[in-house]
């Protein structure tokens, strides 16, 4: 029979065959601080799934998260530094994060807003998401608005369709950007009524996907993105480096060549944020590095994200990749190609 309810307890995944009832027994503590939520469609993925595969290391409690590190924070990349009001983060000068809800369809074990998201967190009232539209409306410097939170394709198609509608009346909003995990977590969530909400008449819109695994693209969520796609909507991808998930250059080749093949351009690949209890995901930097680098040669430009780091505080994001360059201007330069073997790049000719 098909499952038609979110698992939002450890006894909902015992239930669904997610998790096994010896693990259940020692993870209270667990459910107790940080939120769960499985969607049918996981948890028909999930059932019997090893403790250990990339889908349940993702998606379903551990104790490890009860382990927190002395450099973790509850507010990772510094949002609230930099929230002039309710939903609203104007990190960079150009644009800004509305947060309008704090559900999302799964809660990721390893996300960076842990402490915010989930039953209890802050969503706006109409009164509040009003105050955060009149702060992009009197702020013609606003080009970008990153729709976040939660997950902002959790909103009826209604309440979605007004908030776009209201960005795109606005003339200096040239974009508006999604940040979803709905296509991976709960695909049949991309609806003829969602497509509907997201049309716009003179701003773009944008759809960036949370993926971190080849195994997340199933049928179902390619064919959910084949919708979105084939609606005129560019979609990118962002994906989090994580140990144990995706932290092979043959997972993350495959993976990033899915999303090409889907129609998604990978985006961005996120070093792991200093969330409280994510330590166990977290690689090292120079292993991050020393990946990224195995992908070039590899696979081609359409299948390589940036790999970021989000400066802890509110600084915002620097690329952290490897460096192919050395030298300068004067001596000449030193370039390495994919091979590892280094070539030499002549100095700057003056003008005569």
């Amino acid at each position: 029979m098909k499952r038609t309810a979110t698992a939002r307890s450890l006894d909902g995944l015992v239930a669904a065959g997610a998790l096994a009832p010896e693990r259940a027994a020692a993870l209270g503590r667990v459910a107790d601080r940080y939120a769960i939520a499985v969607t049918p469609y996981l948890l028909d993925r999930l059932e019997g799934a090893e403790p250990d595969s990339p889908l349940a290391r993702q998606y379903l409690p551990s104790s490890a998260e009860l382990e927190v590190t002395p450099e973790e924070r509850a507010d990772p990349i510094g949002d609230a530094a930099w929230s002039p009001v309710k939903g609203i983060v104007h990190r960079y000068p150009d644009r800004v994060l509305l947060k309008a809800l704090h559900a999302c369809p799964v809660y990721c074990r390893f996300c960076f807003r842990r402490e915010m998201v989930g039953p209890g967190g802050d969503a706006l009232d109409a009164d509040e998401l009003a105050a955060a539209l009149d702060y992009i409306r009197q702020r013609n410097d606003i080009w970008e608005v990153i729709m976040t939170g939660g997950d902002p394709l959790m909103l009826s198609p209604r309440r979605l369709g007004e908030i776009v509608s209201a960005l795109d009346a606005m003339p200096h909003v040239g974009v508006i950007r999604f940040h979803t995990r709905v296509p991976v977590a709960d695909p049949e969530r991309i609806s003829a009524d969602l497509l509907s909400a997201l049309k716009v008449s003179d701003s773009a819109v944008w759809v960036a996907v949370h993926c971190n695994h080849p195994d997340e693209l199933t049928e179902e969520t390619t064919a959910a993105l084949a919708k979105l796609a084939d609606a005129g909507i560019p979609l990118v991808s962002q994906s989090v480096l994580l140990r144990g998930v995706n932290d092979d250059a043959a997972v993350l080749e495959a993976l990033f060549r899915r999303l090409v093949r889907a129609r998604v351009k990978p985006y961005y690949l996120h070093h792991g944020d200093l969330a409280p209890g994510t330590a166990h995901f977290r690689t090292g930097l120079d292993e991050g590095r020393e990946l990224v680098k195995r992908l070039r040669g590899r696979v081609s430009g359409l299948c390589q994200p940036a790999y970021v780091l989000d400066i802890p505080g509110g600084h915002g994001k620097a690329p952290v990749g490897p460096d192919c360059l050395s030298g300068d201007a004067d001596a000449g330069y030193v370039v390495e190609d994919y091979r590892g073997v280094r070539h030499a790049y002549p100095p700057v000719t003056e003008k005569l």
